[in-house]
């Protein structure tokens, strides 16, 4: 729904909330046992016309009811909801005029929608008014003023600004006092739980957070609710004040010149080429050696516990690189890429700057290389080094896939390894010092030397395709070596294009303005990003189809048939689509393939990609299944790794 109190905020829905019914569809056998239809379209509620339109797709002809019957159960619907939400607000003014009055104490009970529900939130709500404390929602205070206060996140959920508001409401006004619920498993908590905890306390309130599981036993709750009743009845509460901002350091044009440019290392072998494309363009960008045990300690002392296991090894090895005085901190900035979608990654930067000031190190700049205008700061990322880290990108992918394809079947040990090393140089070079008529004759040339390797022709190895998170999928350390792993024990890896990741975010606009109320220009844009990536991928497209050993790169839109045969391509956050797109084809292609879905332990998105991944292996064909069936031991048991 559009936030008239918050503009700025989107939209997003939880993405796992989103997908209960996939879940249902998926898991449920009756539905298939009794042939039950089964609905589950996703719809814009925030666009009342384009609810209407999508309500008669779906229901309309399907169902036998007119325009006019939709049209007005639609309108009769978002009335319902606006008079439940005055219904709200005249219950909060209530609260606040009677404690006013009365000197009472009232309890904001901050949460998600769900913790509504008795069988989740235990009778929490009960328990407090047990006490005599009436309660209070964030819902109920939304539309109350207060001092506007900058961030140290990414407010990139709309229900998420509700929570920050609630607690600013708090610290203006001292017979209030919040008390946040919160689930485990919901990692987007671990950016609100240290948003609200550092809104309330700069403001010498107190914060109080109850984390939720299926235990019913309130004994520690009912413990945690004293003890606030009994700190709050000796605490004096404090006069209100304006808290100081927290001014972050920024990467200015100045720092072009003089600054270590700190990266992380997410896939080796692509990003040693965008080091190269940075490098041309003026930045000095230094990207630190692989995490040990000791830079992963490092990352989970200093990120949240509920964060992904992405931001743990980022953060980890970047903090690990200046306490080992990889760099001179007075004299680096840190470059991270912003997703600028549903997932936590918009967050890194946030996460990763408190991490930096808890960590002594407060003076280096984060930015974006690509993210939203105020992250990016002086950084210019135009089209000439957008065209050549595509190119880059392009070369990583293409010396990847050759290189995997080969080496489990060469005669020569070591010439698979030897041919990427030469043509790995060579992309370097092409890439400070070429042109596009060199990168696609390069491309050619690639593809022609790989594909004359002597190898054993008559050798058959089972074929492992590792899907997933994308730090997760490319990352050896984050993903326990699973490359390593499955070489080792006699299989060919095959690994997804990287490129793929950009093809991916620039489908979304287009499922959106199919599905949901996405833009006209949004789509537009999205198909003419696709559209240069293309572009660029032509000559590699051909080498590969040309070849005799190698196969050329399947479209976005062929991916995204794949996908919504499985699941709607309304799920948009996460690379769960993508996934389960990459699974299908497996089990589609002239040979067998057995998948690994790497994600990270947080990432509660890829847990919906792995259970449709689960329906899509089993429709592999029966030819499939017998020789899969002599495949290693040792590869058959890579699943996933956390």
């Amino acid at each position: 729904m559009e936030d008239k109190t918050d503009p700025s905020a989107n939209n997003y829905n939880c993405p796992i909330v989103a997908s209960y019914a996939e879940n249902i569809r998926i898991n449920m056998d009756v539905l298939r046992e009794k042939h039950i239809r089964f609905l589950q379209p996703f719809l814009p509620i925030n666009d009342r016309k384009r609810m209407i339109e999508r309500l008669v797709e779906e229901f309309g002809k399907a169902e036998g009811i007119s325009r006019a019957e939709i049209t007005a159960a639609v309108d009769a619907g978002y009335a319902e909801i606006e008079q439940y939400r005055q219904d709200v607000r005249d219950y909060g003014q209530q609260i606040l005029d009677r404690i006013e009055k009365t000197g009472e104490h009232a309890i904001l009970l901050a949460g998600r929608p769900y913790h509504i529900d008795p069988e989740i939130n235990h009778g929490i709500p009960e328990m407090i008014q047990s006490y005599k404390l009436p309660i209070l929602s964030e819902d109920a205070v939304y539309h109350m003023p207060v001092s506007k206060r900058r961030l140290q996140v990414v407010n990139q959920w709309s229900y998420h600004a509700r929570l920050y508001h609630a607690a600013q409401f708090v610290a203006e006004h001292p017979n209030v006092t919040l008390i946040q619920l919160s689930s485990f498993g919901c990692g987007l908590d671990a950016l609100t739980t240290t948003e609200v905890r550092e809104i309330l306390e700069s403001h010498e309130r107190i914060y109080t957070m109850i984390k939720l599981d299926e235990v019913s036993n309130l004994g520690a709750a009912r413990i945690r609710l004293r003890s606030l009743i009994a700190a709050l009845a000796r605490r004096e509460m404090p006069v209100y004040h304006d808290a100081p901002v927290i001014e972050r350091p920024r990467f200015t044009e100045d720092c072009r010149k003089t600054h270590t440019i700190l990266a992380p290392q997410m896939a080796p072998i692509h990003f040693d080429l965008f080091r190269t494309t940075m490098r041309k363009h003026g930045y000095n960008v230094v990207i630190p050696p692989m995490p040990d045990k000791a830079a992963i300690d490092l990352g989970l002392r200093y990120v949240h516990n509920d964060m992904c296991y992405p931001a743990i090894v980022v953060i980890g090895q970047l903090l690990a690189a200046l306490k080992a005085g990889l760099c001179d901190p007075d004299h680096t900035s840190i470059a991270l890429f912003q997703t600028c979608g549903a997932c936590r990654a918009t967050n890194y930067l946030g996460v990763l700057r408190k991490a930096l000031r808890d960590a002594g190190f407060p003076n280096v700049a984060v930015f974006a290389v690509r993210g939203l205008p105020e992250e990016t700061d002086s950084f210019a990322f135009n089209r000439e080094m957008m065209v050549d880290a595509i190119k880059a990108a392009i070369y990583g992918d293409l010396l990847m896939n050759v290189r995997n394809r080969m080496m489990p079947y060469e005669l020569v040990k070591g010439s698979t390894q030897a041919a990427y090393e030469k043509w790995m140089a060579r992309a370097k070079e092409e890439l400070q010092h070429g042109s596009i008529f060199k990168f696609r004759r390069m491309v050619k040339d690639v593809v022609r030397d790989f594909d004359h390797i002597p190898i054993d022709e008559t050798l058959w190895k089972p074929k492992v395709g590792i899907v997933g998170e994308i730090l997760v999928k490319y990352h050896p350390v984050a993903n326990n070596d699973i490359e390593k792993g499955a070489d080792g024990g006699g299989a060919e890896v095959v690994m997804p294009d990287f490129v793929d990741f950009f093809l991916y975010s620039a489908y979304d606009p287009i499922a959106q303005h199919k599905l949901l109320a996405g833009s006209y220009k949004d789509r537009l844009y999205g198909r003419m990003f696709i559209k240069v990536i293309e572009f660029f991928r032509a000559p590699m497209r051909k080498a590969l189809k040309e070849s005799r050993h190698f196969r050329p790169p399947q479209s976005i839109d062929h991916t995204a048939e794949l996908a919504a045969r499985h699941v709607s391509l309304g799920n948009m956050a996460g690379r769960g689509g993508s996934s389960r797109a990459r699974w299908s084809s497996s089990s589609r292609r002239e040979f067998p393939m057995s998948s690994a879905c790497s994600r990270s332990a947080a990432c509660r998105i890829t847990l919906r990609a792995r259970a449709s991944c689960t329906i899509c292996a089993r429709r592999i064909t029966a030819r499939t299944s017998r020789r899969l069936t002599a495949m290693p031991a040792r590869v058959r048991s890579i699943s996933s790794t956390d």
